[in-house]
């Protein structure tokens, strides 16, 4: 039997994840940067000119021009967070990396919170993934895990797949076990770590 390279792909260790965003100021950094590649601009007026303001926990900031304090928070997936982004960010990575999915329990024990708060994490990294799925139409060649479309009836596979991604006319799939999938290359990689896209 051929290998299965969807199964093989290469991914963030959890090592290498704790040394990307093992800390506080690593995670506000990672976030910065996904909010403001070019540097910090007023959601208001555009402008760049601002002062960093020590109020709260995170940083805020405060535009030059219209005087509009931003929160580096505000208006993501942690808005109005009281728990700390270490611990969104490792909520990201494992949901990230479970591949069949990650219950509010097993959330809990890995986290260290409640079972309310490890919900409702979960509940918001689910919504957020969905919302940014919705945004993606999956063209070309499109190889699909044998674990979500072989175990399913015939009948439902053509449904499921929509799960996965909104397929468009000219997609084609592939099974991991035809013989196209030894030579071709992989097109569609499922369960890769997003950081820090599916938080904005």
């Amino acid at each position: 039997m051929a290998m299965n390279r969807i199964q093989f792909q290469p991914g963030l260790s959890l090592p290498a994840f704790l040394g990307q965003f093992g800390t506080e100021a690593q995670c506000e950094a990672a976030l910065e940067q996904a909010r403001w590649p070019e540097g910090f601009r007023c959601p208001r007026c555009g402008q760049a000119d601002h002062c960093l303001l020590h109020v709260g926990v995170h940083k805020t900031f405060q535009c030059g021009g219209c005087r509009l304090q931003t929160s580096l928070i505000a208006g993501t997936l942690f808005h109005s967070t009281h728990l700390a982004l270490t611990v969104w960010f490792l909520a990201i990575y494992l949901v990230g990396q479970a591949k069949t999915g990650l219950s509010a329990l097993a959330l809990k024990r890995q986290l260290g919170v409640s079972y309310l708060t490890a919900w409702l994490v979960q509940q918001k990294l689910m919504q957020a993934m969905a919302e940014r799925d919705a945004r993606y139409r999956l063209d070309g060649r499109v190889q699909v895990d044998d674990a979500r479309s072989s175990s399913l009836p015939s009948s439902t596979r053509a449904t499921s797949r929509t799960r996965v991604g909104a397929l468009s006319r000219n997609a084609t799939t592939i099974s991991p076990n035809s013989a196209t999938e030894r030579t071709s290359p992989m097109v569609f990689r499922p369960n890769s770590a997003i950081f820090p896209a599916v938080c904005i």
